[in-house]
């Protein structure tokens, strides 16, 4: 299989921020940026494996600053790390001030993907190849944020094994 660079699966989306956007404090709601980071991550992942996939988990989202109703909001994902049949993507938020032009980061996230086949099996993805320094720095970090997944996913089954799925009313 052959390996692919990070800017192969690259997705970029810039939307503006509407009324029907923003929360009471007149900033975009998490979860709608929540929706479209899962989106445009979902966009890299199967541009990467050109396989169906799904998401196995977002491991992160960090709110960094608010967008505002005046903001345009751009994501940036791409593939920064593989393993036999998943796929971690990072995704930039970038907001931007549309009359001043003021840049800032306002949110970052990881979310893991697992490419599948027609049958809904697990299949293998082609490994990732870094190029710029930000996708090296990514890339470099990915197993131990892999671990990390590992180890997060066995104590959330350990704790689900506590849990009930009976209803209390």
């Amino acid at each position: 299989m052959e390996a692919r660079t990070c800017s192969e699966s690259r997705v970029v989306k810039t939307s503006r921020v509407f009324p029907n956007d923003v929360n009471d404090h007149n900033t975009l709601f998490g979860g709608k940026l929540m929706s479209d980071i899962d989106m445009t991550a979902s966009i890299s992942a199967t541009r990467h494996s050109r396989a169906s996939v799904v998401t196995a988990s977002t491991d992160s989202v960090a709110f960094l600053a608010p967008v505002h109703q005046s903001d345009s909001v751009c994501l940036e994902s791409f593939v920064t790390w593989t393993g036999r049949s998943s796929m971690e993507v990072f995704v930039k938020v970038t907001a931007e001030d549309l009359r001043s032009g003021d840049r800032r980061i306002a949110a970052t996230a990881f979310l893991t993907f697992v490419a599948i086949d027609d049958g809904g099996r697990p299949t293998q993805v082609p490994p990732v190849i870094p190029e710029s320094d930000e996708e090296r720095k990514l890339n470099e970090s990915g197993e131990v944020r892999a671990e990390h997944r590992r180890a997060h996913r066995r104590q959330s089954q350990e704790m689900a094994a506590y849990l009930t799925t009976s209803r209390p009313w």
